[in-house]
């Protein structure tokens, strides 16, 4: 893809962006267990996929969504900064979750990071709780890959393939998104 077609708008409709949202939460998800062991009274991940939960069932896209994942954010940032790895990889994914529903339908790479970044980022959370094993990530992203709907996978081969970068955790999410994609065309 070239850079004119970045320009290109991509139909998504709100069905769709409710089954990608209900997708990134089902990925990152999980992860929250490491975050709430690591910081039991800070609920704001939790909240965070709370809120994206509440708009892939049928709830409204409001402010409340993008206020939520902004405060999973600074849960993210204050364990990153406390050295807490594998905690701040599941905000992060927590994070990731409630973005899903404010996908743009911009035909740009970076909002691959919208549809897969849950993914990637609770499987590094995984990995790193378990010692920073990789087969743990990579076993994660092989579970994920059998949750992704044909209409996840439908929205995801709209748009360009996930952008180059972002450490273990971009690694993760490229090896997702070529998979998803080769079973686009196995189809």
């Amino acid at each position: 893809m070239n850079v004119a077609d970045e320009n290109l708008m991509i139909e998504l409709s709100m069905a769709e962006l409710r089954e990608i949202t209900g997708y990134a939460v089902a990925c990152a998800e999980p992860a929250l267990a490491i975050f709430e062991r690591e910081r039991p009274d800070d609920q704001r991940p939790r909240a965070a996929i709370d809120a994206a939960q509440a708009f892939a069932d049928g709830g409204k896209r409001t402010k409340a969504i993008r206020d939520s994942a902004w405060a999973a954010h600074r849960a993210y940032q204050q364990t990153r900064e406390g050295g807490q790895a594998a905690a701040s990889d599941a905000a992060r994914a927590a994070v990731a979750a409630a973005s899903a529903a404010f996908l743009h339908p911009l035909a740009k790479a970076t909002q691959v990071l919208h549809i897969l970044g849950p993914a990637a980022h609770a499987a590094r959370a995984f990995e790193l709780d378990a010692g920073d094993d990789r087969n743990v990530g990579a076993d994660y992203i092989e579970e994920v890959r059998g949750l992704a709907s044909p209409i996840v996978v439908s929205v995801l081969t709209r748009y360009p393939n996930a952008p180059s970068g972002r450490g273990r955790a971009g690694e993760l999410l490229r090896e997702l998104d070529a998979s998803l994609r080769r079973l686009a065309t196995d189809r």
